[in-house]
């Protein structure tokens, strides 16, 4: 199989303002990066399992799912809470005590907290704070352990009911909550009579599903959105015939629509992948002689989802986690395709693809059906289990 483009997979290269992607054909090797954007900081997970701080316009390559990395790409979040990393000043109900800067963090410091809930006489005893007044569904994150393991704890709203409870371990998780919009939002640890708890990295953030950590310092903070577009040129691409695959999952299944495309820019000529809501692969063809649509379900966006597309005039085909779910014998064709992108080019880069991206490959001819199952496919039952993090029962 020729590859003419290759992203991921377990290589990366990164820089600020581009992340490599690259043909190797002929054993040769050229350049193809993307180009990257996002107009502040932001962390990630690296290899070590640490939080990391990563520069302007530098694609993040997390670490938290699997050892290969995906490249992360999330919408513009801000968290609320102005000392993400400080919990003496948080209110507290009971006989509770807290110590900052005492235990060794997610990120490799000592500046995680101790919260003592031993002289606690009531389940309702717990500590709280508040962080503004959001009128939309707002999440809440914040990385605990506990001091010997097997502690429970709720996780909630001071001003709503409900919540999560959780047991800790002696490793560091991070936990999340979301709930319906109130008028004053917050974040509220309690029920944990008798136990003593570690805390790190709390953040508050308006959305209906919870993004990488956000640290604060005395104010709130916003990370910009991530754009990574333009991969390839006209000599990449073939118009007549290809294969486009990725790997991909989404952060949310909502009601956004992820792209990747594969296009001139244009709304006459394109090829496009995405993540839809309600569980939905979806296809688009745009050339001359028509265009194609099509839509399948998966059993979750959320999990890693390897799709593909086989383009040629009176030879379309579509794969979905190594099944063909359809051909289709329509002759359109395409001219001046010359980059991917992860969005809409054509629609100044709306729809983008937030999500965890694995791998993109493009071939530049089309390919035999057992090699489309093969691509599309996991290799053994332990490389499925591992890559869609199952547990054997």
């Amino acid at each position: 199989m020729a590859q003419a483009l290759k992203f991921g997979k377990g290589v990366w290269a990164t820089k600020t303002g581009s992340s490599m992607a690259y043909s190797d054909t002929n054993d040769r090797y050229k350049p193809l990066p993307f180009n990257v954007e996002r107009d502040s900081i932001a962390t990630r997970v690296n290899k070590e399992g640490l939080i990391e701080v990563v520069g302007h316009d530098k694609l993040r390559i997390d670490y938290t799912d699997t050892d290969k990395g995906v490249a992360l790409l999330e919408p513009q979040r801000t968290n609320l809470v102005t000392n993400s990393n400080v919990f003496a000043n948080w209110t507290k109900q009971g006989n509770i005590t807290v110590t900052d800067n005492q235990v060794i963090s997610p990120d490799g410091l000592q500046n995680a907290s101790i919260i003592d809930f031993s002289n606690a006489t009531s389940a309702d005893n717990g500590i709280y704070r508040f962080a503004g007044t959001p009128s939309a569904s707002v999440s809440r994150t914040i990385y605990l352990k506990g001091a010997n393991g097997g502690e429970t704890l709720l996780i909630s709203d001071p001003n709503q009911g409900g919540g999560l409870t959780v047991t800790l371990s002696t490793e560091w998780q991070r936990f999340d909550y979301t709930g319906g919009s109130v008028s004053l939002c917050g974040i509220w640890l309690k029920n944990s009579v008798g136990n003593v708890i570690h805390a790190y990295g709390t953040q508050i953030e308006v959305g209906s599903f919870p993004t990488s950590y956000i640290p604060t310092s005395g104010s709130t903070v916003t990370r910009a959105a991530d754009l990574a577009n333009n991969a390839g040129n006209s000599e990449v691409f073939n118009d007549s015939e290809g294969v486009l695959f990725a790997d991909v999952s989404a952060l949310a299944n909502d009601a956004s629509v992820r792209h990747i495309s594969l296009s001139d820019g244009s709304t006459s000529n394109r090829i496009i992948m995405a993540l839809d809501s309600n569980n939905q692969i979806r296809f688009y063809f745009q050339g001359t002689g028509g265009n194609i649509l099509r839509q399948f379900t998966v059993a979750s966006i959320l999990l890693p989802t390897k799709i593909l597309i086989k383009y040629k005039s009176n030879d379309f085909a579509f794969w979905v986690n190594g099944f063909e779910v359809e051909t289709n014998t329509s002759a359109i064709t395409f001219s001046g395709l010359n980059n991917i992108s992860f969005n809409n080019p054509y629609q100044g880069g709306t729809s983008p693809l937030y999500g965890k991206t694995k791998e993109i490959g493009y071939y530049d001819e089309i390919l035999t059906d057992s090699e489309l199952e093969y691509l599309t496919s996991y290799r053994s039952l332990s490389e499925l289990v591992k890559e869609l993090n199952l547990n054997i029962l």
